[in-house]
């Protein structure tokens, strides 16, 4: 008898959510998907490969994304120039950040900042479902439902 630790599929599933959660706990640190694929055992291509199976998105889009979603928290506070806000989630360039965040969110950071529109006076998790950025993809598929 064998013991799931023995499974091949369960130790990679494993793994994986333990890259997802150092992006979650690290989005903020310098991270690429080749120090990610060393600390999962992995090499960078199959990393990449089984992590958009798994989660849907690739691990660079995935920590995109969590670096988006804190910028729109502390923007949404209102005490963070927009400046501040880049470097803190981790970007190093304000001009990418200003790009990603456009794409993800659908309006300037600047804009955000100024207009948060409906998260005043919300309960938190509502807020954070209603102000997730939305993939490309996910925008076009929801359009045409």
């Amino acid at each position: 008898m064998s013991s799931l630790s023995d499974d091949p599929r369960l130790r990679e599933l494993t793994a994986l959510r333990r890259v997802r959660d150092r992006i979650d706990r690290e989005y903020a640190k310098p991270l690429d998907v080749e120090s990610l694929a060393r600390y999962a055992h992995m090499s960078a291509g199959h990393l990449s490969r089984r992590f958009r199976e798994v989660f849907g998105e690739s691990p660079y889009s995935y920590l995109m994304t969590r670096r988006i979603e804190r910028a729109m928290a502390l923007l949404r506070r209102g005490d963070v120039s927009v400046t501040q806000a880049c470097f803190e989630v981790g970007f190093s360039s304000l001009g990418t950040f200003s790009t990603r965040f456009t794409e993800l969110v659908g309006m300037p950071p600047s804009a955000y900042r100024r207009n948060p529109g409906l998260a005043a006076g919300i309960p938190s998790w509502m807020e954070k479902q209603a102000t997730r950025p939305i993939r490309n993809r996910e925008a076009k598929r929801s359009a045409g439902q």
